[in-house]
């Protein structure tokens, strides 16, 4: 493998080490806490504001490793020399990456409703431009096909709005019973999305080859599932010497 090998299973590196260990952890505390309320368990009262923090550093954690992985896929794609549109869309891409850090920072900071929902907004609309690039791999763009329903970066797209609703609307959520079950059933809904992320992200590792594979790989016919014939190996040039042979043995 190559550095830039490494560098792209570096996003299913930190999901499986980070985000996937924090979502079950989460998950646990959510049920406890929906038991507290229900009063059907004397459990702390601890347990709500645990499951609150480790929620918004699952969201947090989630989307840092998803922007983390469009950078290295846009700008490990080629040689950054012959980077499509040039430095100036270079630079440009890159101002959206440190806009979309800088938003999702201001959204745990600010405290009035407005900011979070903007924060929040700014932050997701900053993942789907990056997202929406040539260099990033998707199945379909059109939700009217199978494929657009079974993207890994649609799915995860769609995670990351639900954990971003999540971590914005937390002052409304824990004043109203409202907003907690449109929190509950948002959190059914990711939970889902994290299972199939899960199988997406798997499928779609099987399908990315190593750097130094993918001249050969991509040349392949997807559908017809053939590849077109090995070149065979080139001739010596004329003038070039014989290869000498060992003399027989007396």
């Amino acid at each position: 493998m190559t550095p830039i090998d490494w560098l792209w299973i570096l996003h299913p590196l930190l999901m499986v080490v980070i985000a996937y260990p924090l979502l079950g952890i989460v998950l646990y505390l959510a049920r406890r806490t929906r038991l507290r309320r229900l009063g059907r368990s004397r459990l702390p009262v601890s347990s709500g504001a645990e499951h609150t923090d480790l929620g918004r550093g699952l969201a947090v954690a989630v989307v840092a490793i998803t922007l983390l992985a469009l950078v290295v896929v846009i700008s490990t794609k080629g040689p950054l020399a012959q980077f499509a549109g040039g430095p100036g869309r270079l630079a440009l891409l890159a101002l959206v990456a440190v806009g979309t850090a800088l938003a999702l920072a201001s959204l745990l900071r600010v405290r009035a409703a407005a900011l979070r929902a903007v924060f929040a907004l700014l932050t997701w609309v900053g993942m789907l431009g990056l997202g929406s690039q040539p260099e990033v791999w998707r199945l379909s763009d059109d939700p009217l096909s199978p494929g657009f329903w079974q993207s890994h970066y649609w799915g995860g797209a769609g995670l990351i709005g639900l954990l971003l609703f999540s971590v914005a609307a937390r002052p409304e959520i824990q004043r109203s019973l409202r907003w907690r079950r449109l929190h509950l059933s948002a959190n059914v809904l990711a939970a889902l999305l994290f299972v199939t992320q899960a199988a997406t992200g798997t499928r779609d590792l099987l399908e990315i080859p190593l750097s130094w594979q993918k001249p050969t790989i991509y040349a392949c016919d997807p559908v017809g599932q053939t590849c077109p014939p090995l070149a065979p190996p080139s001739a010596p040039p004329a003038d070039a010497p014989a290869p000498s042979t060992p003399a027989p043995a007396t």
